[in-house]
């Protein structure tokens, strides 16, 4: 049974859509607590913080939880869309309810994921390593996760993360062909490549934006990202952010008009960055 829907708010509302690891979350220890005034700040103004990431449904739950959000999440490089249950927000006609969330799947099943690597390695000849072919402790030992957070790293639906053994030797551009003759699309994350389908951030935050802009007049809309497959995100918002790290991006700016670039890494480049987009957007009266 569809929930009761409130009419549509005549006043803008600010959005702002965060990649994880590396971004939000430290690259090496996960932590976000240097992200804490800019969090905080967020629930204050009641401004929707959208989690975007690589990350699997269950492991984004706990995340959710600890932080305390109750907006919609986008998980697997944006190859499912999940609503809390409770909202008041409409919901995608074709999105079904599952274990408390409205899901809205864009993605592949996982299993055609895991078939069309492992056709693609045998193809190649390549050492390719997937999590589909991965123990909870590899995982472990190639994320730095604890055992548990590994095994809910491994419960994919959209996106098999993968590595290349003996990467230095291999052109990339080879593995991308073999992926877009398969219809297949491949993107480099701060520890993995991805192979999924023709979903990624940007198109989950294009269907989001349109959602929130269901219900207000007019949608400002900011994203923060620091890896390759953050950039379809950044394309999309009116404050793109890329969050600095130990690998650069020279090209970036001059694709991504009014881009900008953090200071510092991790959360706390994040923090830095959205209080000075939510002063601006929320100046003090």
């Amino acid at each position: 049974m569809r929930r009761d829907v409130s009419p549509k708010a005549i006043v803008p509302c600010v959005v702002i859509f965060t990649d994880l690891d590396g971004t939000l979350l430290d690259h090496d220890t996960y932590a976000w607590e240097e992200a804490k005034p800019a969090l905080n700040l967020c629930k204050a103004l009641k401004v929707p913080l959208i989690l975007v990431s690589s990350k699997t449904r269950a492991e984004m739950n706990v995340l959710r939880n600890e932080l305390g959000l109750t907006s919609p999440f986008i998980s697997e490089n944006g190859g499912g869309i999940f609503f809390p249950e409770e909202g008041l927000h409409p919901v995608p006609p074709d999105s079904v309810v599952e274990a408390g969330l409205w899901k809205w799947s864009l993605g592949l099943p996982y299993q055609s994921l895991v078939k069309a690597l492992r056709e693609i390695r045998d193809e190649l000849g390549w050492k390719i390593r997937g999590f589909s072919d991965m123990s909870h402790e590899e995982i472990s030992d190639l994320t730095g996760l604890d055992l548990e957070s590994s095994r809910l790293a491994s419960l994919r639906e959209y996106d098999e993360p993968f590595i290349l053994v003996e990467e230095g030797k291999r052109d990339p551009d080879v593995l991308y062909d073999a992926a877009k003759q398969r219809g297949l699309n491949i993107t480099s994350g701060g520890r993995f490549y991805h192979l999924h389908g023709k979903n990624d951030k940007g198109v989950s935050v294009d269907k989001l934006v349109a959602w929130y802009g269901e219900q207000h007049s007019y949608v400002m809309t900011m994203a923060l990202g620091d890896s390759p497959n953050d950039f379809s995100m950044l394309k999309r918002v009116t404050h793109p952010v890329l969050v600095r790290s130990s690998r650069q991006f020279p090209e970036l700016q001059a694709l991504i008009p009014g881009l900008q670039v953090t200071k510092e890494k991790g959360p706390k480049g994040w923090n830095a960055a959205v209080l000075e987009i939510l002063n601006k957007e929320f100046p003090k009266t």
